[in-house]
């Protein structure tokens, strides 16, 4: 039986042992791509870790699931048809090879960011694979809007309440169904505001279906949002801030000026994972870097300004930044090409090793006696 113990006429989870056949490989070491280091960590909200080692998720509105060996990643896609059941295409492996970029070697990034920073060089021993996701425009777009005052588990869980309520139902697996994201017709929608406050969205719902209506009645639709992938990143981030949610007056004057962007000489290709508190800059910066194939934006949240300051010292000029303006990220942008594979560390550290030194110590003094 192809995919196990399960009702009639449902399917289930697959795993690499259980149906060996209608998995697909792929030649890709843990060194260059690490699954849960990159599928949990804030750049997609939509894989779950399903079975152990096996992440399942929507990529170009096909459910897959992916795991990995030290050597090979496996790929393997439903069909609501079981009779269809096969292994990959040659077509679906391509979107999933674009998905992660794999053309680009992250070997060589690594090896050239630690011979310019020692911290980064100690950081990448134990978060080797860490790299960027090249995600659909109109997902990233409205996945970064939820991200607005957030954090990974609730930005996940808004994203999928509203892929379920407004995205095309794909199948079914177990006791999980599946849908595609939605459209921007869905989202524009005039009951989509009042539903998507009733899902939990809260002030995020107004700037959700604004967005998509200013897409589709004042910027001409999808393919605005797509010519921004071939647009200047200046341009393109500029666009982005007109939109709700994504920018404001005052982000555009500054975006008027001249703003710092960082020339990566391995190019191609610049990791982030994101967590938490996002400045409207920050949204459009995300977009610019995971969707429209801008390595020159360099997204800064409040983690990565607690890095920069924690653990290389840095402090803004201005006395009066206490956390990510425009004025302090433009120094940031400057200050490493890397602030995703430190991020991904810092995650997983325990909340006492964050923290400062001084702090540390402080918080580990004992009582007498």
């Amino acid at each position: 039986m192809l995919f196990g113990s399960c009702l009639p006429g449902s399917m289930r989870h697959r795993t690499l042992i259980s149906s060996p056949g209608l998995w697909a490989s792929v030649p890709c070491p843990r060194s260059e791509l690490r699954l849960d280091l990159v599928l949990a960590s804030g750049q997609s909200f939509r894989w779950r870790e399903q079975n152990p080692g096996h992440w399942s998720g929507v990529l170009a509105d096909q459910v897959w699931t992916l795991t990995q060996t030290e050597e090979q990643l496996y790929c393997t896609v439903y069909r609501e048809d079981q009779s269809q059941a096969s292994r990959p295409t040659l077509e679906e492996l391509e979107a999933l090879h674009k998905y992660f970029q794999l053309d680009v070697s992250l070997a060589q990034l690594y090896s050239h960011w630690a011979s310019v920073d020692s911290h980064f060089q100690t950081v990448a021993q134990k978060f080797q694979g860490v790299r960027l996701l090249r995600q659909d425009p109109t997902e990233c777009l409205f996945s970064f809007i939820c991200s607005s005052n957030n954090n990974i588990a609730r930005i996940t869980g808004m994203v999928e309440r509203l892929c379920q309520a407004f995205g095309p139902r794909l199948i079914q697996l177990d006791d999980v169904t599946y849908h595609g994201f939605p459209s921007l017709q869905a989202l524009a929608g005039s009951e989509a505001e009042a539903h998507l406050r009733k899902l939990g969205l809260g002030y995020r719902a107004r700037y959700v279906c604004a967005s998509a209506k200013a897409i589709l009645k004042e910027k001409g639709g999808l393919a605005w949002l797509q010519q921004l992938q071939a647009a200047p990143y200046e341009e393109a981030h500029k666009a982005l801030c007109t939109l709700p949610g994504v920018g404001t007056k005052a982000e555009q004057y500054y975006l008027g000026g001249k703003r710092k962007q960082m020339a990566l000489d391995a190019g191609q290709i610049l990791p982030f994972l994101h967590t938490t508190v996002l400045s409207l800059s920050k949204v459009a910066d995300c977009i610019c870097l995971m969707a429209l194939d801008k390595p020159q934006a360099v997204p800064v949240d409040v983690h990565v300004w607690q890095i920069a300051q924690r653990d290389y010292g840095w402090q803004p000029n201005t006395s009066q930044a206490k956390g990510p303006s425009p004025l302090a990220n433009k120094e940031l942008d400057s200050l490493c090409p890397f602030p995703q594979v430190l991020f991904s560390a810092d995650l997983r550290q325990p909340n006492q090793a964050r923290k400062p030194p001084a702090e540390r110590r402080k918080g580990s003094k004992r009582p007498e006696g």
